[in-house]
């Protein structure tokens, strides 16, 4: 009996165990980079840093992807869900302020049976971090598994997210996508230090000359949600890579005057709480090593 994977919204309906799915994996869990990550937002990259862990392959295709040596290079190694449950455990023992799964979705049944097992022992939040493309079904497996979700939301406009990621129903999933993860984690919380140990903390990446739809984005969320509680973390961290440089619009980095626009009309809405970055943060040397 064969086993058709719909485990992203792409629905591919892949034999993993005989083919690779739309995402580019197969029935094994490839790993790209386990270790301390200092650049995530603060309240998450506190103390040692981050525990994070990439997961090659995708179930986006963005053309502007800065991980495209294991999005769809496929770049890493494989291991069995006895060897993830290690990794995860390893990741605390390195003095992690949590556990970061980096683009986990397409191997979300091994990831949520590692966490089952190993959840209890961890002592340390589980973040999962992603491009924000996701089912809510498979979200649902993951209750009570996962502690932070730091979903993207990288479009509005459906003639932009099939363009630059071949996703044009991209904000309808990812709305409803966000909708399942506030009901299962909420609203950012905090310990005494600042540091996050549950919610959701949703990014935008601001995208050359989009910063209207970034604009909308914001509205959407404004309207949607309690701005008073509502956490956000926009993203200038972009710069020409990959595919980029076939659209002429996406072959330079924002500008100032960009990035200000979005971020005063963030706080324009009411919505303070959150974080911003630096243009210094737009360059490669920011890109991790995928050396697992």
């Amino acid at each position: 009996m064969t086993t058709k994977c719909t485990a992203c919204p792409r629905n591919c309906l892949c034999d993993r165990s005989t083919h690779r799915g739309f995402c580019g994996a197969d029935n094994k869990i490839r790993i790209a980079r386990v270790g301390l990550h200092e650049w995530e937002e603060p309240c998450i990259s506190y103390g040692k840093g981050s525990g994070t862990v990439f997961f090659s392959g995708c179930s986006l295709k963005c053309v502007f992807c800065q991980n495209h040596e294991i999005s769809s290079g496929l770049r890493g190694r494989d291991v069995t869900e006895d060897e993830l449950c290690d990794i995860f455990l390893s990741v605390r023992d390195m003095g992690a302020a949590n556990l970061n799964l980096v683009n986990p979705t397409h191997y979300s049944v091994s990831i949520a049976n590692a966490l089952g097992r190993v959840k209890d022992k961890l002592g340390i939040p589980v973040v999962y971090n992603t491009g924000g493309y996701d089912k809510v079904e498979t979200l649902r497996s993951l209750e009570g598994l996962v502690d932070i979700y730091l979903p993207d939301i990288k479009y509005y406009s459906s003639e932009y997210s099939a363009k630059y990621s071949g996703a044009s129903d991209y904000f309808d999933v990812a709305w409803k996508a966000l909708e399942e993860m506030f009901r299962q984690v909420g609203y950012p919380e905090f310990d005494g230090e600042g540091h996050m140990i549950k919610g959701v903390l949703p990014r935008h990446l601001v995208l050359p000359k989009l910063y209207k739809d970034s604009m909308t984005i914001l509205d959407r969320l404004s309207e949607k949600y309690d701005v008073s509680r509502l956490y956000i973390s926009i993203m200038c961290q972009y710069f020409p890579t990959h595919r980029a440089k076939e659209f002429p619009e996406l072959s330079r980095r924002v500008t100032t005057l960009e990035y200000s626009k979005v971020t005063d009309y963030a706080q324009r809405l009411g919505i303070t709480h959150g974080y911003t970055q630096e243009r210094s943060s737009a360059i490669e040397e920011y890109v991790p090593n995928f050396d697992f």
